[in-house]
């Protein structure tokens, strides 16, 4: 049975009617399973125990991709590391009970209070992106009295063929060092005292469908840490990123099981041709895959607005909750959390805010009425991520579902909240 499916005409999540959710919690509310997010992270772990040497490989969760600390906790207890952009992503997995010693730290603009921060607390490496970041980083870890594990991120100019915005494999993308430059930047890197260099990485983009392009990045990589290891510059991991796709609408994303298979057919294949067998551990960037599908935001229905070429049905979750239509144009499959009979209409799912950018669905065929609940489907990734307070409305509450349980895993903001760190000009009020 789906984790998300209809008992006696209701839409439930695993054993819990969604409709019961909003009655206790309001709405916007983004619920997810608890149940689908481990069952997506052990598709992972199964293959990395089934095909890596030694068990020698690293799930590192992507955690812009979701970083409620429930589920980040959940996924630390199946001994997940993780992947971070930020100094408070790190501090999220800290307070979720993640081990820093299973971080990495990627992103193009790390700060210096960040770059202390991470090395405070022991991360296994950092993914440079630039030379100017290998000297600030050398500099900061030089003032530590620490030398800093460092891999860098090369572009290997592979088309990962998916929507531009989250392409970041091209030359023209901003992410990187260009993969005519990598020899020479290593070269560069250990030569700096304070660093250490421990590894390659690549992320060529998400929502992948096919594993062509990660695999053709995969041995434009191989092929630059052989030629690396030649000039004695010895590596312990190969972070090939993450990528892989879910299912939208009828879109049919390659199964985690299958592409890891091929991934480390490739490279125990390598390691035995040219290294007799000597593992390398390799670390994956997973994100939208193992938490995408298993979220949905749940909303209700203010206004059906009929007019004489388009219908909107108007609800009370917006842009500033669900941001992935507006800004990639992102297809989100809606159901309605309780099923009725009568015939359906087609309708444009939009918000109250003051755009028309804000909208969630277009042209969907639906039977409701007004105070009816939707159910947004595949909405647990990317979602309250990038949900904005725009229009000084609070972000949605976040509910976590546990076979017949419900548990609030995140408030809802109020408006008081939203602007209690601003102040009034000094003097008299106007």
């Amino acid at each position: 049975m789906s984790i998300f499916s209809y008992r006696d005409g209701e839409l439930c999540a695993e054993a819990v009617p969604l409709k019961a959710i909003a009655e206790r919690f309001g709405t916007p509310t983004y619920v997810y399973s608890k149940a689908a997010l481990l069952d997506n992270f052990a598709a992972y772990d199964r293959a990395c125990r089934a095909h890596a040497k030694s068990g020698n490989a690293l799930v590192c969760y992507s955690v812009k991709s979701n970083s409620n600390l429930a589920v980040l906790n959940l996924l630390a207890s199946q001994g997940s590391g993780f992947d971070i952009v930020s100094g408070g992503e790190l501090l999220r997995v800290i307070a979720a009970g993640g081990d820093p010693r299973k971080v990495i730290f990627s992103g193009v603009g790390k700060s210096r209070e960040e770059m202390r921060l991470a090395l405070s607390h022991d991360i296994l490496c950092f993914n440079v992106e630039s030379i100017p970041e290998l000297q600030r980083l050398n500099e900061v870890a030089g003032e530590l009295g620490k030398r800093a594990p460092v891999s860098l991120r090369v572009n290997p100019n592979v088309d990962a063929k998916t929507h531009p915005y989250i392409s970041t494999g091209l030359k023209e993308n901003k992410f990187g060092v260009a993969f005519e430059d990598t020899l020479s930047t290593y070269r560069a890197a250990a030569k700096l005292p304070n660093l250490e260099v421990v590894g390659i990485d690549c992320h060529i983009g998400s929502q992948l469908l096919d594993d062509a392009p990660l695999l053709e990045a995969l041995d434009k990589v191989i092929d630059l840490v052989d030629a690396l290891e030649a000039e004695g510059i010895a590596l312990h991991h190969l972070d090939i990123g993450g990528g892989i796709g879910i299912t939208y609408d009828e879109e049919k994303p390659v199964a985690v099981g299958d592409y890891l298979e091929r991934l480390f057919a490739r490279v125990n294949a390598w390691r035995d041709a040219k290294h007799g067998g000597a593992p390398i551990k390799v670390l994956f960037e997973p994100g939208r895959s193992i938490v995408g599908n298993a979220g949905v935001l749940v909303t209700e229905v203010q206004y059906l607005k009929h007019g004489a070429s388009k219908n909107f049905a108007i609800v009370d979750a917006a842009m500033n909750d669900l941001m992935r239509p507006a800004m990639y144009e992102a297809w989100h499959g809606v159901k309605p959390v309780t099923q009725r009979m009568q015939p359906g209409k087609v309708y444009d799912v939009v918000g109250p805010v003051c755009e028309s950018g804000d909208w969630l669905a277009r042209s969907r065929d639906l039977a409701m009425e007004a105070g009816d609940l939707l159910a947004i489907m595949s909405a647990g990734a990317y979602g309250m991520t990038m949900a904005s307070n725009y229009n000084t409305r609070g972000r949605a509450a976040e509910v976590m579902v546990d076979g017949a349980e419900m548990h609030l895993i995140r408030r809802r903001e109020t408006p008081q909240e939203l602007f209690a760190l601003e102040s009034l000009l000094p003097g008299d009020a106007a």
